[in-house]
């Protein structure tokens, strides 16, 4: 899904207007479009969020006795050995789950690949809007959804910033 020529995106203002143009790199925003591996970095990412720290007790871990609940033989009964069998209310769990890590890695050039590819799909669609400078007193809720209306951001939206800006983080 490659263009000709270079990727020229144009700049707004905080109201909404546009104040210029710029031409964004096409070894980023016009890379090779890679589905399988945006796929791949976002179950990455998803999977690394992850604690891990779930975990029921087995039959050997639940804190009851571990005595045989009734003789084997002469009750007329089926042959049982601990209460804490998985079989009984109160007894372990059988193959429960155990505290793990869903850590994945990827390397850092498909790491990279991906976000490329990313971004080359929001270009291609049109997606990227450039603000020529975000600066606003204190942080205030309203004045971000004013800019978003003015902008014309309808669902979500990813701020990047060129510096750090206590106003607009909050």
């Amino acid at each position: 899904m490659r263009r000709e020529g270079p990727l020229r995106v144009p700049v707004y203002s905080m109201e909404g207007a546009v104040v210029g143009e710029v031409e964004l790199p096409p070894k980023i925003f016009q890379a090779p479009i890679n589905t399988a591996l945006m796929h791949q970095a976002l179950v990455r990412q998803l999977a690394n969020a992850r604690q891990g720290t779930h975990k029921t007790k087995s039959r050997g871990e639940v804190n009851r006795t571990k005595a045989k609940w009734y003789r084997q033989k002469g009750t007329g009964r089926a042959r049982h050995g601990s209460r804490n069998a998985p079989i009984f209310v109160g007894g372990g769990i059988a193959h429960g789950p155990k505290p793990r890590s869903y850590r994945q890695k990827m390397p850092r050039k498909m790491r990279r690949a991906a976000l490329r590819s990313a971004l080359s799909v929001k270009a291609a669609e049109q997606q990227i809007i450039l603000v020529d400078q975000l600066s606003w007193d204190r942080p205030r809720t309203r004045q971000m959804v004013e800019l978003l209306d003015n902008l014309n951001v309808e669902s979500s939206a990813l701020i990047l910033l060129a510096e750090r800006n206590e106003a607009v983080e909050k």
